[in-house]
């Protein structure tokens, strides 16, 4: 990627993490509301958030969401959030169930992949992910470096 080209997102996205699909296999993805204070919603608004360690534990039924990061609001000095503080997330009762069956069995985590705002509310983007060994990295990094190859190989035939 030249310098000074920042990779496109999908619109309405605040953060990607774009690190989860190189460290995981991703099985199931589910949209999650997130209980946020006031600060929060205006910080992802203006600056965005980070979600490289993020991740998602089921506790007493309920689905929380660990290690992300949303930076403080500058305006609000005095009543600002904590950057780091867990979050619950909003789902239905049969995913819930869902989740944490998957979960408990099969030895699965919950990843968090985007935050983006639908309708004016601020959704988090989870996902039932497997961990890669490093055979399945160099696996996924192999086919990735084929499939850019075979499309400058078209580039270049079209020209």
């Amino acid at each position: 990627m030249a310098k000074g080209k920042k990779r496109k997102v999908a619109p309405g996205d605040v953060a990607t993490n774009r690190t989860a699909s190189h460290r995981f296999e991703f099985l199931d993805k589910l949209e999650a509301g997130m209980v946020l204070q006031g600060t929060e919603v205006k910080a992802l608004r203006e600056s965005g958030a980070q979600l490289k360690d993020g991740f998602a534990i089921i506790r007493d039924n309920e689905v929380w969401l660990h290690n992300v990061h949303i930076p403080p609001y500058g305006p609000a000095s005095r009543d600002n959030h904590d950057p780091e503080r867990t979050r619950k997330l909003l789902l239905n009762r049969r995913e819930i169930d869902r989740i944490s069956g998957r979960t408990t069995e099969k030895g699965l985590t919950l990843v968090p992949t985007r935050i983006y705002f639908k309708d004016g509310r601020a959704k988090v983007e989870i996902a039932l992910g497997k961990g890669k060994d490093r055979f399945d990295k160099r696996e996924s990094i192999k086919k990735r470096d084929q499939e850019r190859d075979t499309q400058r190989a078209l580039r270049e035939a079209g020209r």
